[in-house]
């Protein structure tokens, strides 16, 4: 299926090498480019390869991109598409940092140098600077963080380490993906473990038990189901000229009143001192794995404007923010999951208890 009007710049069916290729949008992404005619290889790059047939198109790579050597999962491929990220443990942030921007430095300067013509980054609201909920900003937004959030700060430091390397390698497309919170049914029971923890059982996130929803009037989100992202990610690669940052989200903006009727409760304000100072104790006493940071972040980045990825890309969502949301709360619900290692629901019970033993909030997925 390829894009109509594209230009890849490719002579050739492309092979495509995707870091984490089993988390939740890997295996979105997987499933889009099975269906791209321009793409005949998929090399799935992860820390722990499925079990089972590969999927359409695919071979498994072993890899993790803060150690292992990535020449050869690189070699011959045409783009990369790098999706490599940890939430956990956010107790520890050298570990994380260690993955998320030393990891994303280690996948770049391996894909320049085993001559990649196209990098696909990853990149998020979250690497914005503060900035308005009361009118959509774009592209040249400051994208230097919110600084106490650890998922911002690193965002926004590879953000600038991609600035470099564009000015050092114009041979190399790069390209930048923003999307917003990205939801799917499949990645319920890892969304749950990774922000959640293991102290919130599957059954509990109903809404007969949540009359009420305490939020900030400031919270406003944008969000993006999946399988749209994942098709942002496709234009970007076939659609040879594509380059730079591209806002990803769909409508409707996430503030509290919508919030609250996508999960079926309504929403009651609450000062944000009071929400973060609850999100701090819980998450020092290691008693659910969310550090505070990620309060500050929803508080702060600005409401993105996405007309350059429709213009440019050829890209509208086809699922409502709000319904993604409910998708993804039903299959919390549900226990739903996908059988890659990060979305696996059959790795739940033993990962809960060894998170419990462990610390909350201490040990990556």
């Amino acid at each position: 299926m390829a894009l109509d009007g594209a230009t890849t710049g490719q002579h050739h069916p492309m092979r495509v090498a995707v870091t984490g290729a089993t988390g939740n949008v890997g295996t979105a992404l997987l499933r889009a480019l099975a269906r791209e005619d321009e793409v005949a290889e998929i090399v799935g790059i992860a820390r722990r390869i499925p079990r089972g047939p590969a999927p359409a198109k695919v071979q498994w790579a072993q890899a993790d991109v803060s150690r292992d050597d990535l020449a050869g999962a690189l070699a011959g491929a045409d783009a990369v598409v790098h999706l490599a990220w940890l939430i956990q443990p956010s107790h520890h942030e050298p570990t994380m940092r260690a993955t998320n921007v030393e990891g994303s430095r280690r996948v770049f300067d391996a894909a320049i140098r085993a001559g990649v013509c196209t990098v696909v980054y990853a990149s998020s609201v979250g690497a914005y600077a503060p900035g308005p909920k009361d009118r959509a900003a774009g592209e040249d937004h400051p994208h230097t963080g919110i600084p106490s959030s650890i998922y911002s700060r690193h965002k926004a430091a590879v953000e600038d380490h991609l600035d470099g390397l564009e000015a050092r390698h114009p041979e190399v497309r790069f390209v930048r993906l923003r999307p917003g919170l990205i939801f799917q049914r499949a990645a319920a029971t890892g969304i749950r473990r990774l922000f959640a923890g293991p102290l919130l059982p599957s059954p509990l996130v109903r809404p007969s038990l949540l009359p009420a929803l305490p939020l900030p009037r400031g919270l406003v989100l944008q969000a993006v189901h999946a399988d749209d992202v994942a098709e942002a990610y496709r234009a970007a690669l076939v659609r040879g000229t594509a380059r730079g940052p591209y806002n990803i989200a769909a409508d409707p903006v996430l503030d509290p009143p919508t919030l609250a009727r996508a999960l079926g409760t309504r929403a009651v304000p609450v000062p944000s001192g009071v929400l973060r100072g609850a999100a701090a104790l819980t998450w020092r006493a290691r008693l659910q794995p969310t550090e505070p940071g990620w309060l500050d972040l929803g508080l702060g980045v600005p409401v993105m404007d996405i007309s350059r990825a429709r213009r440019e890309l050829g890209w509208t969502a086809r699922v409502g923010a709000d319904e993604a949301l409910s998708e993804l709360v039903g299959g919390m619900r549900a226990g739903a999951g996908h059988p890659t290692p990060p979305l696996d629901p059959r790795t739940s019970g033993p990962a809960r208890v060894r998170e419990v033993l462990t610390g909350v909030g201490q040990t990556s997925r």
